[in-house]
This record gives C-alpha cells, structure tokens and sequence, in this order.
C-alpha cells in the first residue's frame, strides 16, 4: 500500500498544489510567500489524502469493504 500511496501523492500532491497557487493568485495575492505557502499547504494535506485513496483502493480490489 505504502507504494501505491507514494505513486498516487505525486499526482494528488499537484493537483492539490496547482489548486492552492490558482486560489492564491485569483485572490489577487502576489509575490512568491503567499504562493510558497499555498504550494506547502496543499503539499501537506496530499500525504493524508493519498493515504485515504491508497486505502480505499486496497480494500476494493483485495474484496473487503469498507462502509
């Protein structure tokens, strides 16, 4: 599983990161910190996400399921 969630963080980590930084400059917010942190932030909250998916794929396909 832990192979699986570091494949999946690479795309979620992104998209996640690209959502952050399309929020921030929307807002009107300039310069590299606002856009570093956002880029952090949505870096961070990926592990837990990818970790869910992960899981929640594992049990789909080994015929457990989850409620």
């Amino acid at each position: 599983m832990f192979r699986m969630m570091m494949i999946l963080h690479s795309v979620i980590a992104t998209t996640l990161m690209g959502i952050g930084i399309t929020a921030v400059l929307a807002a009107g917010m300039t310069g590299s910190r606002p856009i570093i942190i956002a880029a952090a932030i949505g870096f961070v909250l990926s592990i837990p996400a990818s970790w869910l998916v992960a899981r929640q794929i594992t049990h789909l396909t080994s015929g457990k399921q989850t409620s």
